[in-house]
């Protein structure tokens, strides 16, 4: 119950990160539009009237505002996973704040 008063009151918020050359968001009406490496722009909708998406203006991040907690943050994650952070480079998206841990390349030929 005291989620769903902080929810009015404040709203919740979960903000992601872009990292990648050429990864980009962008906000077209109320939609979501990422250009993560694939062949096609992926396009999010909010499930409900209650989800906004805010974009900074380098598209380098964005922010997933609601009243539902368990909404924004499963929104968050299928969002995420549409390109998770790879361990070699850090390339997709994460979350704020987020620490992923990178691995050694190939050692290579001596």
């Amino acid at each position: 119950i005291n989620n769903m008063v902080v929810g009015v009151t404040q709203g919740f918020s979960r903000r992601l990160e872009v990292r990648g050359t050429g990864y980009r968001a962008e906000q077209q009406g109320n939609k979501l539009v990422l250009q993560v490496g694939k062949s096609h722009p992926v396009e999010f909708a909010p499930p409900s009237k209650d989800i906004s998406f805010e974009v900074a203006k380098d598209g380098r991040s964005f922010e997933i505002r609601g009243i539902d907690k368990c909404e924004v943050g499963e929104l968050a994650a299928v969002i995420r996973k549409t390109r998770p952070p790879e361990p070699y480079k850090g390339k997709g998206i994460r979350y704020d704040g987020e620490y992923v841990r990178s691995k050694a390349g190939k050692a290579g030929k001596a």
